[in-house]
């Protein structure tokens, strides 16, 4: 639950600045990626935010379920892949918030540099 929390206070400035673009997209905590990736790809696709071949957090596009019912878009947070990359709350905070300026970013088609000029890209 305090990860989730991190989660939240890390996209609520986001969420506040781009209210108007961001209103259609959900936030979403997921323990561990789960997509299929080719072992031999070397490039992610852009809606993945990754630390080297390990996805941190990634945008679903809206779209349709299995029973045919529209989706919004969301964001994923991977729990496992975070915490295992930042070992104390503030490195888990400042992680959050570079994964999710990446993520708003690319679906706001920004460069994160325009969200955060110290965007350590």
């Amino acid at each position: 639950m305090a990860f989730d929390q991190l989660v939240l206070e890390a996209y609520a400035p986001l969420h506040n600045t781009y209210f108007e673009q961001l209103a259609g997209v959900d936030l979403a905590v997921d323990t561990i990626p789960r997509m299929r990736l080719r072992a031999d790809s070397t490039v992610l696709p852009d809606e993945i935010v990754a630390d080297g071949p390990v996805p941190l957090g990634r945008i679903l596009q809206a779209g349709v379920d299995r029973e045919g019912n529209p989706t919004r878009a969301r964001f994923v947070v991977f729990r496992m892949p975070v915490e295992r990359r930042a070992k104390t709350k503030m490195e888990r905070s400042e992680l959050l918030t570079w994964v999710l300026t990446a993520l708003v970013a690319t679906y706001l088609n920004l460069d994160p540099r325009d969200i955060d000029p110290e965007f350590p890209w």
